[in-house]
């Protein structure tokens, strides 16, 4: 059966109450216990570390239906994940001795090529590797999606400005795009599966609104965090922001979920080049499904 307009958003509004409890939880757990910790190890880099371990097993499951052999599987997997944990254990090493808070190549914050670098590589390489487009293609869609709803731990850049750790000027732009963004993932997946086209729109408006989110937060940060362009906050300057274990979020969580908006975005558009072309100028097997130019069934329906 078809889902109808009311059964999508019966749903989404379902999973954006969900969505909401998990944050007022995060949001009261900080308020009450905000150096709670797993070990010696922060909460929310547990969460953190949680949430990659979330997204390497989906990678696992989406070379699964990509038809990757399991030798290529298996090396293609343990590459990312290597990668993964050389980048997660180079900015956890670099934030514990204190070198965010210091400048490289002249008046250059540590911390802003912490962030733009592995954007900048990473652009390079997901838009062009022709691997990665057929492992979206093998993707639902919503999953990239649905996943970012950890955006939610962004509140506590509010728990900070509370308790007068970080100035406002920083945290509440910050604070409520991240939380915002999390709590809109999951219903923007709901339609993102549905496979409608105004599914695919709101899938392609939750990943701008995403990435303003981070474009606005790393502007504030900028401007209120002590460095040259450092011109709001005089009195109050977010120190915090370039602290361990704060600044595990602008130095990996940042890049990172703003790769992952990259991937979807990409996925999303392929989706509606595919879709948006009559089978007679993509050619059909004798099955009626549509075929790429290579000669092979499409795959971009799943979800």
């Amino acid at each position: 059966m078809k889902p109808t307009f009311a059964m999508l958003n019966g749903k989404a509004w379902g999973l954006f109450l969900f969505a909401a409890v998990l944050a007022a939880a995060w949001f009261g757990l900080n308020l009450r216990a905000p150096d709670l910790a797993v070990g010696r190890v922060p909460l929310r880099l547990v969460l953190m570390l949680l949430s990659d371990a979330v997204i390497l097993y989906g990678l696992w499951r989406a070379m699964a239906r990509a038809n990757f052999s399991r030798t290529t599987r298996v090396a293609a997997w343990l590459g990312v994940a290597l990668i993964l944990t050389i980048w997660i254990g180079t900015i956890w090493t670099l934030a514990v001795n204190g070198v965010f808070h210091q400048n490289i190549v002249g008046n250059v914050p540590a911390l802003t090529v912490a962030i733009f670098l592995p954007i900048a590589l990473g652009l390079f390489v997901l838009t062009r590797s022709q691997a990665v487009a057929s492992l979206l293609d093998a993707t639902p869609a919503s999953w990239l999606v649905g996943i970012q709803v950890y955006r939610i731990l962004g509140g506590v850049f509010l728990v900070n400005w509370i308790q007068g750790a970080i100035p406002g000027a920083f945290a509440l732009p910050a604070g409520i795009g991240d939380v915002a963004t999390g709590l809109l993932a999951l219903p923007a997946a709901v339609w993102v599966a549905s496979g409608i086209p105004i599914g695919r729109r709101i899938g392609f408006r939750w990943n701008l609104f995403g990435l303003t989110d981070f474009a606005v937060a790393v502007t504030m940060g900028t401007l209120t965090s002590p460095g040259p362009a450092h011109l709001l906050a005089l009195d109050h300057p977010n120190t915090l922001i370039g602290t361990f274990p704060t600044v595990m979020i602008p130095a990996f969580a940042v890049p990172f979920s703003a790769l992952l908006h990259v991937l979807s975005l990409r996925q999303l558009k392929r989706v509606q080049g595919t879709t948006a072309r009559p089978d007679h100028e993509m050619g059909a097997n004798e099955m009626g499904k549509p075929l790429r130019p290579d000669g092979g069934p499409f795959v971009y329906q799943r979800s």
